[in-house]
């Protein structure tokens, strides 16, 4: 009997490539939270990122015999996931439901600060999920990998076919709308 939960990427790739639902299943377990979050906060929907889950973990299962390099698996996942995320946002426009998130009490402040206090802020405040949906879908996306997904600019290049100056080129533009937009609502108030 072969131990699924202690195999490595690789092993579980090569068993899920050749038809092992269990290696596919025990893949898509260690990376269904991160994945989940990623949809959420680029689609600001619960629903949508539900189905963009659903349908790339379906594609992923089928395609998964023609992935290369086993160690890829989780850019590769991640790349199905923000197309599927993309192809949902052209389907219903650019409707903003990031009013969907969970509310919580804002317990922190300030917004150009390390990723992981951007993360907290994100979750707690309403005016930044708002900010962030305007930002345009490729920004949500470079963000979201970044912030949201911990992915380095090289690793979101290769994802979205551009070099990684342009990512931390386009990130930090974004993050800088979203500073702007977030300034004018704390002097508005």
């Amino acid at each position: 009997m072969h131990d699924y939960e202690t195999a490595s990427v690789q092993e579980l790739v090569r068993r899920a490539g050749e038809g092992d639902a269990k290696a596919f299943a025990v893949l898509y377990s260690r990376n269904y939270t991160e994945m989940y979050r990623f949809a959420l906060y680029i689609l600001g929907n619960v629903h949508d990122a539900e189905d963009a889950v659903s349908e790339t973990v379906i594609s992923a299962y089928e395609g998964i015999s023609r992935l290369r390099k086993a160690e890829s698996f989780k850019s590769w996942i991640f790349t199905i996931l923000s197309n599927r995320c993309r192809k949902i946002i052209r389907k219903r426009g650019r409707e903003k439901s990031a009013e969907t998130l969970p509310k919580e009490t804002p317990e922190t402040t300030g917004f150009c600060a390390p990723a992981s206090d951007f993360i907290q802020t994100y979750v707690q405040h309403q005016d930044v999920r708002d900010a962030f949906a305007e930002l345009k879908e490729e920004e949500r996306t470079i963000v979201a990998f970044s912030v949201f997904g911990g992915y380095s600019s090289e690793e979101i290049g290769r994802m979205l076919r551009m070099s990684a100056a342009t990512v931390r080129s386009k990130k930090s533009r974004a993050l800088c709308k979203m500073n702007r937009m977030l300034s004018e609502d704390v002097q508005k108030g």
